[in-house]
């Protein structure tokens, strides 16, 4: 149980012994403990609870996903939708914009946007500061930060080839962008 995310209406695993005190987010139902929260079922003393997570705006440093709306030769827009893994309620979506020299750390001046992102692609960012009165400034310039997401002309879910390729698992086909480093790798 130390880490396990659990579902609304889930059973949620105790450990032998006295049945604990329940606090916010779980309930007993015929005698099993189920959630009624999204999250991870943590001790606070003697009593298991679930705490809600409360989504809040991008800051500088947050950890951000967002799909690709918009492509000019000098930045990319983003549709902000999770900030430090929060989704936010529908229709709240934040913008961000990824500068041509924020795409990766080395060789800013040999960057094209249009071979690091597409439109549609969710990117995986880091925000580095508030941008003007309506967007996010955003990074890509790390490994792990950059496309984790992104659909090929024939429709299908692309596979990242190296740091700056994806190709198409129907056609073979390969597609320049700037691929996120898989977690775990």
């Amino acid at each position: 149980m130390a880490s396990d995310i659990v579902l609304p209406g889930q059973q949620i695993p105790l450990p032998r012994g006295p049945l604990p005190q329940l606090g916010g987010g779980v309930y007993s139902r015929d005698g099993i403990v189920r959630a009624s929260l999204v999250g991870v079922p943590q001790y606070s003393g003697s009593t298991l609870e679930i705490k809600r997570t409360r989504p809040h705006p991008p800051a500088p440093n947050s950890l951000v996903l967002g799909s690709v709306t918009r492509l000019s030769p000098l930045q990319a827009v983003l549709s902000i939708t999770v900030v430090d893994g929060v989704p936010l309620p529908a229709g709240e979506e934040f913008t961000g914009v990824i500068r041509v020299q924020d795409v990766r750390a080395t060789e800013k001046d040999k960057v094209k946007i249009a071979d690091c992102f597409r439109g549609g692609d969710v990117v995986r960012g880091l925000v580095l500061s508030l941008g003007d009165a309506r967007s996010y400034y955003v990074t890509t310039a790390r490994n792990d930060l950059g496309v984790i997401y992104a659909t090929s002309e024939a429709g299908a879910t692309m596979e990242p080839v190296s740091w700056q390729e994806m190709r198409c698992p129907k056609t073979g086909k390969i597609e320049k962008r700037k691929c996120a480093k898989p977690e775990g790798l």
